[in-house]
């Protein structure tokens, strides 16, 4: 007897969480594995927001917290959006969810029907497709290049538009591209939107403060789509809090009010003690900003190195990303190239050629011992993700290994 829904037997595994998964099982059995498979800083909360954590605790904040987030972390949150953002937000309009998934989660199911259109730009992160699909909307992929910085124009959203078009699904910085998008591009996106007024965005922004490049900019600043875009945000890169599971949204008063009855089914009101960890957090103290400054030189450190790494691999082609921790090369010059006979991708996969990104990514994960992501996760199979949210030690050692790893193909490039 089959006991599992369909829905669940044909939605994909996280296609990232997996490869730490192998990974994590192959360190286990002895095998030297450096990961740049997963996106968490490799840092510690701020100490300031772990004391009023601590606090909290003995406050005796321990009990059910109100469903949409408590009062004054809700006023906390508006009051950052305006600061950082320029966005006016009142707190019926924010709801603080269990990380920032959970919230893109309740966006999509709070607004799309079965049926209903949703636009993903390719590259994408790996749970918006699956998150569409759970919904029984019809996916609308646009496809995007390296040449172009991976962002989508204008007119190639105009181009997609339909009457029966719901959502798009975006994101700045990007992962798993690390590129953003200027105020400028941004204004050419919001006027699509201004002629299409049935069309909703979820600008998802929880990489808004690993950012190379100055201010970030947000999707919602153009008054006029305001009303059409759902920002999600978090603590979980930008201060090393993704343990905490805190993410939270800003929408009108509408999508807000549906997000909050969904959450009341599901989860209630998220952990009461990250709740008043967030609240430290947005009220963004000179400790704290402090903390976020040497963390983002860090990561650009990394990725300068990184960068320059990368491009002495023969077969990779590689921009320079502006925001988040993440490389996502074109390596399809790759494909088609023999493996060597004694190879252990050969020996497990019984195959002897890189026909595709999973097949790079998992000859790179056992002959090289480095755990990389299928650019097909994200939507594009001619590019792997690598992520540089380790230290540079690890970052050399893996880059040496991934280039020992491509010369050892035969035919070599």
């Amino acid at each position: 007897m089959d006991y599992i829904s369909t829905r669940v037997a044909t939605m994909a595994e996280s296609e990232t969480l997996a490869m730490t998964r192998i990974a994590r099982d192959l360190k286990e059995a002895g095998k030297d594995v450096i990961s740049l498979s997963i996106g968490e800083p490799d840092f510690n909360t701020p100490e300031e927001i772990k004391a009023f954590a601590k606090s909290a605790i003995d406050e005796n904040y321990s009990h059910y917290s109100p469903v949409p987030g408590y009062l004054d972390l809700r006023k906390a949150i508006c009051k950052k959006f305006e600061r950082d953002n320029g966005l006016l937000y009142t707190p019926e309009q924010i709801v603080v969810s269990t990380g920032a998934k959970q919230s893109i989660f309740q966006t999509v199911m709070a607004t799309v029907n079965p049926g209903e259109e949703v636009i993903i730009p390719t590259p994408y992160w790996v749970s918006y497709k699956a998150i569409a699909a759970l919904a029984g909307a019809k996916i609308v992929e646009i496809p995007t290049k390296l040449e172009d910085d991976f962002k989508v124009t204008p007119q190639q959203l105009r181009n997609v538009i339909t009457p029966k078009t719901k959502l798009m699904m975006f994101s700045s910085p990007s992962n798993p591209t690390g590129m953003l998008y200027t105020k400028e591009e941004l204004e050419g996106i919001a006027e699509v939107l201004r002629e299409n007024p049935h069309v909703l965005v979820m600008s998802d922004e929880i990489y808004e403060h690993i950012n190379f490049e100055g201010k970030h900019q947000s999707l919602a600043q153009f008054d006029y789509i305001k009303e059409q875009v759902i920002t999600v945000n978090g603590v979980a890169k930008g201060f090393a809090m993704t343990g905490w599971r805190i993410g939270f949204i800003g929408a009108s008063k509408e999508i807000a009010g549906a997000c909050q009855k969904l959450q009341g089914q599901i989860t209630s009101g998220a952990c009461s003690i990250a709740q008043r960890a967030t609240l430290k957090a947005m009220e963004s103290s000179p400790e704290i900003e402090a903390d976020m400054a040497r963390m983002r030189e860090i990561f650009k450190q990394r990725r300068d190195l990184m960068f320059n790494l990368l491009n002495e691999i023969k077969g990779f082609e590689t921009r320079l990303p502006q925001g988040a921790f993440y490389f996502f090369p074109v390596v399809a010059s790759l494909y088609g190239k023999n493996v060597p006979a004694d190879s252990l991708f050969a020996k497990t996969y019984h195959k002897t050629t890189i026909e595709n990104s999973l097949d790079l990514s998992m000859y790179l994960l056992y002959d090289a011992n480095v755990a990389t992501v299928q650019g097909v996760a994200f939507g594009d199979d001619t590019c792997i993700r690598l992520s540089y949210a380790t230290d540079e030690k690890a970052l050399i050692e893996a880059c040496r290994r991934i280039k020992e790893a491509v010369e050892h193909l035969n035919n070599k490039i």
